[in-house]
């Protein structure tokens, strides 16, 4: 009786480990998992409230007669900046559902939320207004009026979000010794 009493005390102590180890592993991503997620999947929004995105928008509508394949169906800056957002949207979803282990975590997941929940709102709204405008072929001045709008209401908010949570990620990527290629 005694015999079956530890063994049975053994399998449950080794179910109680593995099952806490699975968890554990399920709750906490590795640092590297974590930084890719927080803070690189956020330079799909490098160019936000900039003229690069603009003039990108404006690109995806234009024809060349000399290419037959480049004629347009009238919707592809409106389609390409929906799908952009589709993508931010599952990229916002995976943030939140980080586990942060730690205050330096939680900052970043904080900060990395509040990047998302500017630009996406923007890129349904104002972005995808000029999209359609691009789309129709509408007037520069048109365009150019809802670039400045955009820039003037969101681009000091977003670089300060947008600095902020890259100066955390310097700082989580050299205490967790993950190699970052900064580009400047």
């Amino acid at each position: 009786m005694m015999i079956r009493q530890q063994t049975l005390s053994k399998k449950t102590l080794f179910y109680f480990l593995a099952s806490a180890t699975l968890f554990l592993s399920a709750c906490s991503e590795t640092p590297e998992k974590f930084f890719d997620i927080t803070i690189l999947n956020t330079n799909m929004v490098n160019d936000f409230a900039s003229p690069d995105l603009a003039r990108h928008i404006n690109d995806e509508t234009k024809e060349y007669p000399d290419i037959p394949s480049s004629k347009k169906v009238g919707n592809e800056a409106a389609t390409n900046l929906t799908n952009k957002v589709l993508y931010l949207e599952q990229s916002l979803e995976k943030v939140k559902k980080l586990s942060a282990s730690g205050a330096d975590e939680e900052e970043i997941k904080k900060c990395s939320i509040q990047l998302y929940e500017l630009v996406i709102p923007v890129y349904k709204n104002e972005y995808l207004a000029y999209a359609k405008i691009c789309d129709k072929k509408g007037s520069q001045e048109d365009k150019d009026a809802l670039i400045q709008k955009i820039d003037q209401q969101y681009r000091s908010r977003f670089e300060q979000t947008c600095d902020s949570l890259m100066n955390k990620g310097k700082a989580y990527a050299a205490k967790h010794n993950i190699q970052v290629n900064w580009g400047k």
